[in-house]
Order: structure tokens, then sequence, then C-alpha cells
């Protein structure tokens, strides 16, 4: 039987991650929606509030609207700690600030989270 568990992105945290990066640049909702040509608003509404990702093609287009490595906006969940230091090596080839955290609800679960 396998016991590792495969990371996982972290939809809510990923959302905030979406947030926090269009605020620090001065964008809107209605600017994200402009430059994908999306007839609503509903898309990038759902990615902020951590109810869908982005596909692919739309977090490539993401990060460079935002000027940063796909990997600085998702936020990885993993219950085994050796894959979060894993995946904080993995990000440091981007040279970010990164950080492995304890989830406060579930113990067993490390977020690892790539600041800008």
């Amino acid at each position: 039987m396998y016991t590792n568990s495969l990371p996982v992105i972290d939809l809510t945290a990923t959302g905030q991650n979406i947030i926090r990066i269009r605020k620090a640049l001065g964008l809107s909702v209605r600017d994200i929606q402009n430059f994908f040509g999306f007839e609503e608003l509903q898309a990038v509404y759902k990615w902020q509030q951590g109810k869908s990702l982005p596909t692919v093609d739309n977090l490539l287009a993401l990060s460079t609207l935002f000027g940063v490595p796909m990997e600085q906006i998702l936020v990885i969940k993993t219950q085994n700690k050796q894959q979060a230091k894993a995946c904080c090596s993995y990000l440091k080839i981007f040279g970010c600030e990164r950080y492995v955290r304890r989830s406060k609800t579930f113990p067993s679960i490390f977020t690892v989270r790539c600041a800008v």
C-alpha cells in the first residue's frame, strides 16, 4: 500500500493569493476580466473565492499579467512534511520567499506558500 499523499493545490489559499497579488498591482477584477476577454466577472470571482482554479493556459496568462511565475500564484498543501520541504526546494529555484505552515484546522496538513 502506498502511504505517501500527493501534494494538492489549496483552492482557498490560492484564491487569496490571487487577490493579494492583484491588489498589490493595483488591478481590479474588471481589469482581469478585460485582459482575458471574459464576458462575465464570474470566472475571476470563482478563482478568488477558491471555488475553481484557472485552467493551465489561463494560469499562464495570469502569471504573465502579474509578472510572477505560476508557482507564486499557487499554494500547495500536503500531508507529508518531506513533500512540503521538497516543494520548498522546488520553489527556491524561482527565487521566491517560501514557507511551510501547519494547518490550524487540520494539523496533519502542511501548506507551502510562495510569497511575492
